[in-house]
């Protein structure tokens, strides 16, 4: 038998985190309009970042997953983190 568990996310959270991704989204939007050179990049990125955080969290419930599941996924994801930044990196000194 599978030990899986559902995990009943009331609608009040979605409607929050909805809400959230749009500020977030009008952030964006707003951010891009001001010349920052060439922290526009890291900015948007942050932003996306956040919003991404909260989609994974909550939408495909990584919060209720086990520990060693999201060690993984964060790992992943600052070395793909890495090579983006060093990608920008290269782009922005040539």
């Amino acid at each position: 038998m599978s030990s899986e568990s559902s995990h009943i996310v009331p609608y009040r959270t979605f409607i929050l985190i909805w809400i959230a991704l749009l500020i977030l989204t009008g952030v964006t939007i707003s951010v891009a309009q001001i010349d920052l050179g060439p922290l526009n990049i890291w900015v948007a990125l942050s932003i996306a970042s956040c919003k991404s955080a909260l989609v994974v969290a909550i939408f495909m419930h990584l919060k209720y997953e086990q520990l060693l599941f999201k060690l993984a996924l964060l790992s992943a994801l600052i070395i793909l983190a890495i090579f983006i930044g060093f990608t920008f990196i290269d782009v922005l000194y040539r």
